[in-house]
């Protein structure tokens, strides 16, 4: 999701990434503190002062949302659900998790740990500030901790609102899903409050523009059009998990499997196999043993003039575990598996021998066909922990 992101701590096992489209958000809160809000509180302080305060307070912000994200991981690691990494982006923070809850009960409670965390925060850092007004009186670190405190609590708030992808919204998702039990309906009911909630932001953000508040109206178009996208894309990805249900590879691959042996030389490769037979990946058999495959990735680093003359033992691509499924695989792990490696074709072995050969556009060419007939099983749930 974020391939620019770049690690730069790991915390209880999670790795902690910065997306380059975070600089400018960080950068602006910096300045809108530093220039606006910290003066405001305290007048009279040097830019200095102001400065040292601005940084430390996004940094303690972002912290927090570092913190929210956190609760969010390790409550899905309660439940056996790892989690990639914590991102944080232009708009906020991210847990990536490897798959969605399979329980109600735990969607719920890992949507609720955020929002509880910036809770906790904001309480632990209201209490700060009245430590430091006990201990100093007012000044700089009372009007840091009193910031942070409404930071959090404000947090937690608009991540409550019941409106998909928000934690609200996979809250009442939760509770949809466990009264009707289908997660695809439940998904659709609750991206449905996302949309209401963007298009809200996006119609706030329009009249901001005209009204002169030029930043803050582009930003909340922003926000809009980004919860808008988040939605849709998990109404998408939950109709994928509906439509494909229980299916594995064997009933998607294509078999018998186009194959060539390894004494072919690559100009009868090309002319004899792959353009008659309109493919671009072929396994290679001998003896009935898979050795390896041969694709169009191998063929381009070879110049033509020489196909005639090197036969395809001598160049094809090894047997390894990258390129190999099992028949039994759920197309949904497949789908897993070609998002963690880039690869799109694979040969599907069983005890050695070939069975057949499976690619992503067999995959979404059987859900285009499944979305055609508007088959999908409902994913259901108990509410059980």
């Amino acid at each position: 999701m974020f391939a620019h992101a770049r690690t730069i701590v790991t915390v209880f096992g999670f790795n902690i990434r910065i997306d380059p489209s975070w600089v400018l958000i960080a950068g602006l809160i910096t300045w809108s503190l530093a220039q606006h809000s910290f003066p405001a509180a305290l007048p009279d302080l040097s830019q200095w002062t102001y400065a040292i305060l601005a940084i430390s307070g996004a940094c303690l912000f972002f912290a927090s949302l570092v913190g929210h994200e956190l609760a969010h991981a390790l409550t899905a690691r309660r439940f056996g659900i790892d989690t990639r990494s914590i991102t944080l982006f232009l708009f906020g923070g991210v847990a990536e998790l490897t798959r969605e809850p399979d329980k109600a009960m735990h969607e719920f409670w890992i949507a609720l740990a955020g929002p509880a965390m910036s809770l906790a925060l904001a309480f632990v850092f209201a209490l700060c500030a009245e430590v430091a007004v006990f201990a100093v009186g007012v000044g700089p670190m009372t009007a840091l901790f009193h910031y942070l405190a409404l930071v959090n609590v404000v947090l937690a708030v608009f991540n409550l609102l019941p409106a998909f992808p928000l934690d609200g919204g996979r809250i009442l998702r939760a509770w949809l899903w466990w009264r009707r039990g289908d997660m695809l309906e439940a998904t659709e009911a609750a991206a449905r409050t996302g949309a209401v909630l963007a298009y809200a932001l996006m119609a706030l953000g329009l009249v901001g523009l005209f009204q002169g508040a030029t930043v803050a109206g582009f930003w909340q178009i922003l926000i809009g059009l980004f919860i808008l996208s988040a939605a849709k894309s998990a109404v998408d990805a939950q109709r994928t998990r509906a439509l494909l249900g229980n299916r594995h590879v064997h009933s998607v691959m294509s078999s018998p499997p186009v194959t060539v042996s390894a004494e072919t030389t690559l100009a009868a490769l090309v002319n004899q196999v792959m353009l008659t037979q309109r493919v671009s990946f072929v396994p290679v058999v001998e003896h009935g043993r898979v050795l390896g495959h041969i694709d169009t990735d191998v063929l381009r680093g070879i110049d033509r003039e020489n196909w005639a003359s090197t036969r395809v033992g001598d160049v094809f691509v090894e047997m390894n575990q990258t390129v190999c499924v099992p028949p039994d695989m759920p197309v949904l792990r497949l789908f897993e598996r070609i998002s963690e490696t880039g690869q799109r074709k694979f040969m599907v072995v069983q005890d050695g021998q070939l069975e057949g050969v499976i690619s992503l556009s067999d995959l979404t060419r059987q859900l285009g066909l499944l979305t055609d007939l508007g088959k999908h099983q409902p994913y259901t749930s108990e509410l059980q922990s």
